[in-house]
């Protein structure tokens, strides 16, 4: 279950010497619900980090079905598709990687990017890109419109420029 709010505290626990976060949330039921569920627990994965909007899940179902008309369109396979518009409108970083590592063990979207040497060992580098499950509102939004402009250029209907940005409003970019 995952949750939202803020540190208000933080103290090391006298007897045990243990540190102690004090969290305020946004969410009373789910709150109250976990609390309930978790109380009798021995040990917790607990991961904190800051909050994000995140995309409404009608982004990626518009992003995927108008992917797969584009496959359709230039007989290609969805997933080609994809890749072709994550390295065009997605996010990426680039990354050295020792050359015997085998890259796609640790990452799924990537291509190489060059080779080089350093004190004697051998590194390639590759533009490593996010799939869009993992995009922001904001990423989200450049992606669909690089998506609809693909599909618009290969004549595939799409929403209208309104009714797009009624999606982007709801998805509170």
């Amino acid at each position: 279950m995952k949750i939202s709010g803020k540190i208000v505290g933080a103290n090391i626990d006298f007897k045990t010497k243990k540190p102690q976060l004090l969290f305020e949330v946004n969410e009373r039921n789910d709150f109250e619900m976990l609390v309930d569920e978790m109380r009798e627990k021995d040990k917790l994965s607990i991961e904190v980090k800051p909050y994000r909007e995140r995309r409404s899940l009608n982004a990626n179902a518009y992003a995927w079905l108008l992917i797969g008309q584009i496959a359709d369109a230039v007989r290609a396979g969805k997933d080609e598709i994809y890749l072709k518009c994550l390295k065009r409108y997605g996010q990426s970083e680039l990354i050295s990687v020792l050359s015997h590592v085998p890259i796609e063990n640790y990452v799924k979207y990537y291509e190489e990017a060059g080779e080089s040497k350093l004190n004697g060992k051998d590194f390639t580098h590759y533009r490593v890109y996010k799939g869009s499950s993992e995009f922001d509102t904001r990423e989200m939004s450049i992606f669909i419109d690089g998506v609809v402009s693909e599909a618009k250029g290969l004549g595939i209907q799409t929403e209208t420029p309104n009714q797009i940005a009624e999606m982007k409003a709801r998805w509170q970019i």
